[in-house]
């Protein structure tokens, strides 16, 4: 193993300020607006039918650019990163592991990615590439743009049906975290144990890592 890949939202970046703020651009309360994600999380829905439960036919390109004009962003911010991401990444960079962030996010939150100033190689994200997770295009991107083969990386990721599932069928070693909705959640899912690895915290990567076989 020599690359390892992460997924973004709730497995760097603790999301639920963006969430909350989207709760009250539309005017509902957050309890109400976490309950239905939750409700789509279960069922397995694209998270955008979260939006379309309080407003049906939404667009959700258009209401991000009103919420610009208003002076309002989802985009993350540095310190937003859960505390245990940069103690990770170093000690990954320290072990010769090439790191990599890939997810189904905008191009701006990649763009801000790469001006911090993280032990980071690899940047991409859905919008920038045109895929989305759980496509096996995707993952074959990761590939491309590692220069390694599938079987080389591990990709962590806080959901089973777009980070456990599709990683693995793609070669790599999938990494299961723990945490946020979609992983407290899915860690329900009887799938969930097809994870080659399972962490709750991003302190606990580098060890099991370096348990890994083949590593």
């Amino acid at each position: 193993m020599r690359v390892v890949f992460f997924d973004f939202g709730f497995t760097l970046w603790d999301e639920e300020r963006a969430w909350t703020e989207w709760a009250q651009w539309l005017g509902v309360s957050t309890l109400d607006f976490f309950s239905v994600l939750g409700g789509v999380i279960e069922d397995g829905e694209h998270h955008h039918r979260a939006f379309e439960v309080f407003r049906p036919g939404i667009d959700l390109a258009r209401e991000r650019e009103l919420r610009r004009k208003a002076g309002q962003s989802d985009a993350f911010r540095p310190e937003e990163l859960y505390a245990d991401v940069m103690p990770c990444l170093e000690r990954l960079h320290a072990a010769g592991y090439r790191i990599g962030v890939a997810g189904n996010h905008f191009a701006d939150f990649a763009e801000k990615l790469r001006k911090m100033n993280t032990p980071i190689d690899f940047i991409g994200s859905s919008e920038e590439w045109g895929v989305e997770k759980p496509s096996a295009e995707f993952f074959a991107r990761i590939a491309e743009v590692s220069g390694v083969t599938a079987a080389e990386i591990a990709y962590v990721g806080d959901r089973v049906d777009n980070d456990v599932l599709p990683a693995k069928a793609a070669g790599m070693v999938s990494v299961f975290l723990r945490r946020g909705p979609w992983g407290l959640i899915h860690a329900r899912r009887p799938t969930a144990a097809e994870a080659d690895i399972h962490i709750d915290s991003l302190g606990e990567l580098p060890g099991a890592l370096e348990k890994w076989p083949s590593r």
